[in-house]
């Protein structure tokens, strides 16, 4: 249970300084549609993203054994409850989310849910767990449900999350934002095929590979690109039917939030555009949206906010 805290205005200006910096260094994309959003909504994604990383980093650091990792996370959502309970921290990130979480009243479960995702990579005793390596890359997801699964704790619940911030009245919003982060994350997983393998880590589903007759190994050296052309497409046009639930869900926020909501599906979108244009071939060099480009759609981004 959250109890509402008193901040002194010049340790949450810090503290939202700090996020506010972390979401720069590394939402190369999402960043951007940041920068359309009012400041108070701004700096509470940014305290939302920086949260988000902080556990993203724990869950994937190849230096600290899995399951210290797993105590790691088990011992950071710990600390954060605490914190949401009204605890005295003088971490920034925690101080700031807080303050975010008092005025946008989003629950707490959604951000529980959130580092459960992140720690599906590291769950022992099932197919989740991860024991492979670069020449041999495990499979996580026997079939697209279980993968869309991982979707909804790594990104559509940050999508939930999202909407709350933004502001939204209609309940159908719902649904639309878990559709919209899953096109987000399985941009990211096709964008970050040769990356995971690499790590020993395949999330395209088993049941798709059977389908199109190819095997980890392949995906970990890409050397037969149109071999796996098929593969990707089929994952890209799942993809491109999820983002077009983006069209009902903008309507549905706030109006001062529909240019940063348009600006960073925009933006993934293009992403996933990019990678079609290359005939899926995601081995040579890592697919990204020129930082000219996304300039272009941050300034359109701007313009839908102010009209």
């Amino acid at each position: 249970m959250s109890t509402t805290v008193q901040h002194h205005p010049l340790q949450l200006r810090m503290a939202y300084g700090v996020c506010r910096h972390i979401t720069r260094s590394a939402a190369k994309n999402f960043y951007y549609g940041f920068l359309v959003l009012p400041r108070r909504k701004r700096n509470a994604l940014s305290a939302v993203y920086a949260f988000m990383r902080h556990a993203d980093d724990l869950s994937d650091d190849p230096t600290i054994p899995v399951r210290e990792r797993r105590a790691m996370l088990n011992k950071f959502l710990e600390d954060y409850h605490r914190v949401a309970a009204g605890a005295q921290t003088d971490d920034p990130v925690f101080m700031a989310l807080r303050d975010s979480r008092q005025r946008c009243e989003s629950p707490l479960e959604l951000l529980d849910t959130l580092v459960a995702g992140t720690g599906m990579d590291l769950e022992e005793g099932n197919q989740h767990e991860f024991s492979g390596d670069a020449e041999n890359p495990v499979v996580a997801y026997k079939t697209f449900a279980e993968l869309y699964e991982y979707c909804y704790h790594v990104a559509s619940v940050v999508g939930l999350i999202c909407i709350r911030i933004f502001g939204y009245r209609d309940p159908a919003a719902e649904p639309l934002a878990e559709h919209v982060g899953v096109a987000f994350q399985l941009t990211n997983i096709l964008r970050d095929v040769k990356e995971d393998a690499a790590m020993g880590r395949v999330y395209l589903p088993q049941e798709d590979l059977d389908r199109f007759g190819i095997t980890p190994q392949e995906l970990a050296t890409g050397a037969n690109p149109q071999k796996l052309r098929p593969l990707f497409e089929l994952e890209a046009q799942r993809a491109k039917d999820f983002y077009k639930s983006a069209e009902s869900l903008i309507p549905l926020i706030d109006n001062e939030s529909q240019g940063a909501l348009w600006t960073m599906v925009k933006i993934y979108s293009r992403l996933l555009d990019t990678i079609e244009l290359r005939d899926y071939d995601v081995f040579r060099e890592r697919v990204r949206v020129p930082t000219m480009e996304k300039l272009k759609i941050l300034c359109s981004g701007v313009v839908r906010r102010l009209t």
